[in-house]
C-alpha cells in the first residue's frame, strides 16, 4: 500500500500534526458542540458575508463567553475562518455540517465509541472489550443490538447501514451472475440484503443465518413483504463450533460478517460453509479491506474502525488486510476466484470455490 510506505511530513509538519493528536478529544468534542448548538448552521445561513460574534450568541440565546471560545477552537480547528471581525464556514464545516458520510463516522464516534475509548489499552492487554461496559453488560456488541440504549443504537445501525448499503446493488450483480438458487445468508442483521436478493430474483430462496435477536428483527420486517415464503430463519451461535451450517445451499453471502471475527473464528467459520456448500458452489465474501482502498482516508477510516472491535465490539477482530484474510480463506480449504474491488465506497467482493473440487 503506497499511502504508508514514506514519512513525507517536514519536521514542523509533523509537529503541528503531533499537536493536532494531543488535542483531538478535545477538538472532537467542541466540533460537536459546534454543530449541536446550531452555531455552524448559523454561520452557514450568513453566507459569504459572514456574521459577527455578538449577533450568534444574541440569536440564539448562548451566553458571549461560551460562543466566543467555541468559535475560537472552530478557527483553530479549521471549521471557520475570521474576516472583519465575521465568522465565516471552510470547506471542511462543511462537510461537517452536511455530508452524510461525516456524520454517520462522527455519530458512531461519539455515540457508540467515545467512551469505552478510555480504555483501549486495556482492550489491548486483556484481549477484551473493555469499552463495551459503556454500552451494555453483554459479552459483545452484537448481543446487546436489539437492546441498546439510543442513540448508541441508531448510530451504529446507520453507520453499519451506511457503508453496506451503498454497495448492494453492485454486490448483486456479482452474486447473481451464477444464478443461485438457493442462498445461504449468514449474519445478515436486519434482512436488508435478504429481502434485495428476494427482489432481485423471484426464484431464489434463502436461509438466514444469525443470533435469535437479530433474526427476530429480521423477521419482522420481511413478514411485511409479498416475499416472506421464500425465506427461512436459522437461529445460531456463530461463535459454537458445535453448531453447523444447513446443508444444500449453492450460494453462501456474508457481508461486513467475517470482520466480526478472529483469525481462528473465521477459519473456524470457512469451514463450516465448506462442509454445507454444494460442491460446485460459491461463497462470496464482501468486506472493506483497508490495503484495497482507492484513497489514503479510505484506508485510514477502516484503521480507525478496526479500533471499534478492539475496545467496544469483541476485543479480537478488525478491518483486515487483505492477504492477511487470504491465508484465512486458504486455511480453511477455499481459493479466491474472483476478487471485484471498488464495490460501493469501499468494499472487496470475493467469490471463493473449494479448492479440492
Amino acid at each position: 500500500m503506497s499511502f504508508f510506505t514514506k514519512d513525507n511530513k517536514t519536521a514542523f509538519e509533523a509537529i503541528s500534526h503531533a499537536q493536532f493528536i494531543a488535542f483531538a478529544p478535545i477538538l472532537f468534542q467542541a466540533t460537536k458542540a459546534l454543530r449541536d448548538l446550531g452555531i455552524l448552521n448559523l454561520i452557514e445561513d450568513s453566507g459569504v458575508n459572514g456574521i459577527e460574534l455578538e449577533e450568534i450568541y444574541t440569536k440564539l440565546k448562548l451566553s458571549e463567553y461560551g460562543v466566543r471560545v467555541l468559535v475560537e477552537a472552530g478557527l483553530g480547528i479549521g471549521l471557520l475562518t475570521k474576516n472583519d471581525e465575521k465568522y465565516s464556514l471552510t470547506k471542511t464545516g462543511v462537510f461537517i455540517l452536511n455530508d452524510k458520510m461525516t456524520r454517520v463516522n462522527f455519530d458512531f464516534t461519539n455515540d457508540v465509541c467515545y467512551e469505552g475509548m478510555f480504555t483501549l489499552t486495556d482492550s489491548i492487554v486483556k484481549g477484551k472489550p473493555t469499552g463495551l461496559k459503556a454500552l451494555g453488560d453483554w459479552p459483545t456488541v452484537y448481543e446487546g443490538l436489539s437492546t441498546m440504549k439510543q442513540p448508541a443504537q441508531n448510530s451504529w445501525f446507520a453507520f453499519d447501514h451506511y457503508y453496506s448499503d451503498g454497495s448492494f446493488d453492485s454486490a448483486l450483480k456479482q452474486l447473481f451472475k451464477r444464478k443461485p438458487k438457493h442462498i445461504l445468508d449468514i449474519g445478515g442483521n436486519t434482512g436488508k440484503f435478504t429481502m434485495k436478493c428476494l427482489s432481485y430474483d423471484p426464484d431464489v430462496k434463502i436461509t438466514m443465518l444469525d443470533l435469535p435477536q437479530q433474526l427476530g428483527m429480521a423477521k419482522e420486517n420481511i413478514s411485511k413483504t409479498s416475499f416472506a415464503d421464500r425465506v427461512s430463519y436459522h437461529p445460531i451461535n456463530i461463535l459454537d463450533e458445535n453448531n453447523r451450517f444447513p446443508k444444500g445451499a449453492d450460494a453462501i453471502w456474508m457481508s461486513q460478517f467475517l470482520d466480526c471475527f478472529s483469525e481462528t473464528e473465521i477459519v473456524g467459520i470457512l469451514k463450516r460453509c465448506y462442509e454445507a456448500l454444494d460442491d460446485d458452489g460459491c461463497v462470496y465474501i464482501m468486506e472493506t479491506f483497508w490495503d484495497r482502498q482507492k484513497f489514503e482516508i479510505g484506508a485510514f477510516s477502516l484503521q480507525m474502525t478496526s479500533l471499534y472491535f478492539t475496545n467496544i465490539a469483541n476485543g479480537n477482530s478488525q478491518m483486515y488486510d487483505s492477504k492477511v484474510f487470504n491465508k484465512l480463506i486458504d486455511a480453511a480449504g477455499f481459493k479466491v476466484i474472483e476478487q471485484i474491488d471498488n464495490i460501493g465506497i469501499s468494499h472487496t467482493v470475493q467469490i471463493c470455490k473449494k479448492k479440492s473440487v
